[in-house]
């Protein structure tokens, strides 16, 4: 469980912090709306200029011209700025995107694989709790594994290996909880 929650862990920081990598990098597109904007507001004024010189009587002509091709100009400012921010705005979701799924993958590969053995064996002493004999064959695990785990019981007469092969309801008990301990199942 301290194995997965760490990998959790670990994938959410990785998350966040490729998330705060993205919005730094957005930052860079604020200049792209400053201009945006400024393009915006110059198209409109000379736009308005070129109305109010197009009034003008005899040169109201000649003077909406230059001021038409002005805003016409400013508009391609706008543009421009528009064009950046989506460049910047395609970088930093790029960006992110990489910083989340290179560690994650490598989390995932360092961690799963013993996860998924872990649940194979798991899975596989229940079954063999659950089928007839199994208990006696988990006792058998026990007797045959490290022999720390078993100073922990109470020493029958005889034994607990001799307790064991009579079929001692109690010693198969405790060594089959032994044997359940050992994978990180609870008896």
């Amino acid at each position: 469980m301290l194995a997965d929650l760490i990998a959790l862990l670990l994938i959410a920081a990785v998350v966040w912090g490729a998330l705060a990598v993205r919005e730094t990098i957005m930052l860079l597109a604020e200049p792209g709306r400053k201009v945006e904007s400024s393009g915006d507001s110059l198209a409109t004024e000379l736009d308005n200029a070129g109305d109010a010189a197009s009034n003008v009587p005899f040169v109201g002509g000649l003077l909406q011209k230059p001021l038409q091709s002005a805003a016409d100009a400013s508009t391609g400012f706008a543009e421009a700025g528009v064009s950046l921010q989506e460049t910047v705005s395609r970088v930093a979701t790029f960006t992110a995107t990489a910083l989340i799924l290179i560690p994650v993958a490598f989390v995932l590969l360092v961690w799963l694989p013993p996860r998924l053995l872990w649940i194979r064996r798991s899975a596989t002493i229940r079954r063999l709790l659950d089928a007839p004999g199994g208990a006696d064959l988990l006792a058998l695990r026990a007797l045959t594994g490290p022999p720390g785990d078993l100073t922990a019981l109470p020493t029958p007469p005889g034994g607990i290996a001799d307790a064991w092969r009579r079929g001692d309801p109690d010693t198969i008990a405790d060594l089959c909880e032994i044997t359940l301990k050992r994978v990180g199942l609870r008896p």
